[in-house]
Parts: structure tokens; sequence; C-alpha cells
């Protein structure tokens, strides 16, 4: 079963490149099947994260990144292939 972890947050306005290099620089042990980076206008960052795992299994997550980078706290979805 495949499942995906969402980690999405929004840095303090004009840190959005230190948001990303920070997520950038998140390593999570052991590594996803596959890992994407995104970002969108005011400053936000989200990565995905691909599992071969259960939906409730015990998976590695990006931690939260510092507080003086955050506009607001992270949000955190998961979610199962409906294929």
């Amino acid at each position: 079963m495949a499942v995906a972890l969402m980690w999405e947050a929004r840095a303090v306005e004009g840190r959005g490149a230190e948001l990303l290099a920070w997520a950038r620089g998140s390593t999570l042990a052991p590594a996803p099947l596959r890992r994407e980076t995104l970002t969108a206008p005011a400053d936000r960052v989200l990565v995905l994260t691909w599992w071969d795992a259960a939906y409730d299994a015990d998976l590695p997550e990006l931690p939260e990144p510092p507080a003086d980078l955050l506009h607001r706290p992270v949000h955190r979805w998961r979610f199962e292939s409906a294929d």
C-alpha cells in the first residue's frame, strides 16, 4: 500500500528561501520511496513523501522548523493511494 505524507509550512514574510533551504536540508531515516519539495506564493513550502507502508504505520516526518521562520504552525496530512 502506498501512503503519502504532506508537510506544509508558511514562512515569515520574506523568509521563504530560508524555510525552503531548511526543508531541503532535513533528512528522513529511513528514506521515503519518493520525496518532492514545492513552493507557492506567500512563502509557503510543501514537502510530499511516499512510503510503501500501511496508513497507520509509524513513519518518520519532517520536524518542526525553527519557530522564528514560521508564520503559523506546520500543517501535516496523511493520505493513502486510492488506486
